[in-house]
């Protein structure tokens, strides 16, 4: 109860910005459930005297004041069909707005567990049925409340023990309505999470679409997608069962009201209780008295959806961002001495990745990584910009420990050329210019003309202008790597990491950028990552990673002379393989 009280009140707090909104369309719904209050008194008024009395100029001046209330009814219910709405879309604005900022600065792990397309789904379906909520709730709750206080107020003045009969059922319809609540907030919910999974899957399969079809697995995918659209129907039959059976009992209950107003209204009749005018005005009051409890009804399933949808959004805001230390502050003058001093890492799955590692990289030094696939050589490369925090152990630049130290100045000090590069859906100066949005068309051309790119940019049909696609898919891989070295170029960090820098490259486009890539490792402390011997050999350290461990570490030439795994490899002339032997390290260097 506790905690539904606290979503509520967050609930609430989006109405803050637009009270002045929400206060004029409450107003207008105050308004229009008064106006529908007219039409009985006015019925019963000429029933009961003016028609039998033959007042026609009265009926006709009544019939006025009704065509006059209809045509407030009228203005009124544009106020509230789109006035409302406009608050409602402004509340889902402000919580999409929050949420996208939230997630901006949620950890690297936030993302490992969740999929994209099930976040993509809370961002846009999930609020806008919360934003149906905010709109349509308060108002469909204020409506009803008056036309329900008002009927039994007006139905008590015609007569009161008719009036008692019928509101003893209400008692039986609250019941109903409690006991289906849990039911349809489970199965509303369950859907949801289905429908995220779904979104999840087409994200997956059109991000995919060029390696579904080069393996001709089209109809793989179809079987995924299908399994995860009928999770999504099965759920979804399971919420509309429990929204029909509520509906269906609620629709009953309302039908039984009536017959028993009739049936007893009837005997009242016929024992002189009450009259003909009195029982028709009395009938008419009952359909307005029906009309909240269906709005009640209809409010039961929209609560059901856009409370759901609000809690996927709490979750996300409840997720723990990334925080700086109370005490961090910037780093400034930067020269780029780093150490690693006995650090272990895990992943959230529990799996140790990195065991007491130590390494000191001195100012303007290469360090070069190399090992087999998943020996913990990218995620060095991760936890110097602090994108997964370490366990144990200290991370130390310039003599610093990282943690006391502002992510954002870190990153400011740190450029990253990553294997899994990833470009906009934007120009292409719009892609370099990411890296430093300050930056002069000046600096932004040099910096392409630094990886050796600037030329084949200029000979596009719109130059910088031309738009690379979705995640670049509209150049090569060598080109999207060019570009992405541009952005490194262009940051001027005097900390470089180099995960597979080159790895989209062939072998004459490597030698052509080679030369602009040595410019850029000048004066800066660079880590590098890679698996060919040519981009390797001339660090000043190399660092052989096997199951999170040093296994083998020095200079080229010492490696060499250990004639050890990297030895091996260097004799057979090749390049260093994805999957090393196991038994590589055994026997390395001195850590």
């Amino acid at each position: 109860m506790k905690q539904s009280v606290g979503v509520l009140r967050r609930f609430f707090g989006y109405f803050k910005p637009h009270l002045r909104l929400f206060w004029l369309d409450t107003l207008a719904a105050i308004l229009l459930a008064a106006c529908d209050l007219f039409y009985p008194s006015i019925t019963r008024s000429m029933l009961n005297t003016y028609i039998p009395e033959g007042r026609w100029d009265v009926l006709a001046w009544l019939s006025g004041i009704l065509l006059a209330v209809y045509l407030l009814k009228m203005g009124l219910n544009y106020f509230t069909g789109y006035y409302g709405h406009v608050m409602g879309v402004r509340m889902q604005a402000d919580m999409r707005r929050d949420m996208f900022t939230h997630l901006e600065k949620l950890p690297f792990s936030f993302f490992d567990r969740n999929k994209t397309g099930a976040l993509m789904s809370r961002l846009t379906s999930d609020l806008m049925d919360v934003s149906e909520l905010a709109h349509h709730g308060p108002e469909d709750l204020i409506i009803s409340a008056i036309l329900l206080v008002g009927s039994f107020t007006l139905m008590a003045m015609i007569h009161l023990p008719l009036t008692l009969i019928c509101f003893f059922l209400v008692p039986i319809l609250f019941f109903f309505t409690m006991r289906k609540r849990k039911e349809m907030t489970d199965a509303f919910h369950q859907a949801r999470v289905e429908m995220g999974e779904v979104n999840a899957s087409l994200e997956n399969s059109i991000a995919g679409i060029r390696v579904s079809r080069a393996y001709n697995a089209l109809a793989e995918e179809e079987v995924h997608f299908a399994e995860g659209n009928s999770r999504f129907v099965e759920a979804r039959r399971r919420s509309v069962k429990a929204m029909g059976a509520f509906m269906a009992g609620s629709g009953f209950m309302s039908d039984v009201m009536r017959l028993v107003v009739l049936i007893v209204g009837g005997l009242f009749v016929l024992y002189a209780q009450i009259d003909y005018a009195d029982l028709v005005a009395f009938i008419l009051f009952v359909d307005v008295f029906l009309q909240p409890i269906r709005k009640l009804i209809s409010f039961v399933e929209q609560y059901q959806n856009g409370m759901s949808g609000f809690l996927r959004f709490c979750e996300i805001m409840d997720a723990v961002p990334e925080e700086d230390a109370p005490d961090a502050h910037p780093i400034a003058q930067v020269q780029g001495d780093l150490r690693f001093s006995d650090v272990c890492f895990s992943y959230e799955t529990g799996e140790t990745i990195l065991q007491n590692i130590s390494f000191h990289v001195p100012a303007g030094h290469t360090l070069a990584l190399v090992g087999p696939s998943g020996g913990g050589k990218s995620t060095i490369c991760h936890l110097i910009p602090r994108f997964y925090e370490i366990e144990s152990g200290a991370i130390l630049l310039d003599g610093q420990d990282i943690r006391s130290l502002t992510r954002r100045s870190l990153r400011d000090a740190v450029a990253v050329v990553a294997q899994d590069l990833f470009l906009f859906n934007a120009s292409v100066y719009d892609n370099i210019v990411y890296a430093r949005q300050d930056a002069s068309p000046e600096e932004v051309y040099a910096a392409a003309q630094a990886a050796n790119i600037d030329s084949y940019i200029r000979a596009l049909p719109d130059g910088y202008d031309t738009i690379v696609g979705e995640r670049g898919v509209r150049l090569s891989g060598g080109q999207r790597q060019r570009i992405s070295i541009a952005r490194a170029f262009l940051k001027n960090a005097p900390l470089l990491i180099l995960d597979e820098a080159t790895s989209a490259l062939d072998t004459v486009t490597e030698r052509l950028i080679q030369e602009s890539l040595d410019r850029l490792c000048a004066g800066r402390t660079v880590i590098v990552v890679a698996h060919r011997l040519s981009t390797i050999r001339r660090a000043d350290e190399i660092l052989f990673i096997d199951h999170g461990r040093i296994t083998e570490r020095g200079n080229h030439a010492a490696l060499i002379a250990h004639n050890g795994a990297y030895a091996a490899l260097c004799r057979a002339g090749l390049d260093l393989p994805q999957d090393l032997p196991q038994n590589g390290g055994e026997g390395g260097l001195p850590a």
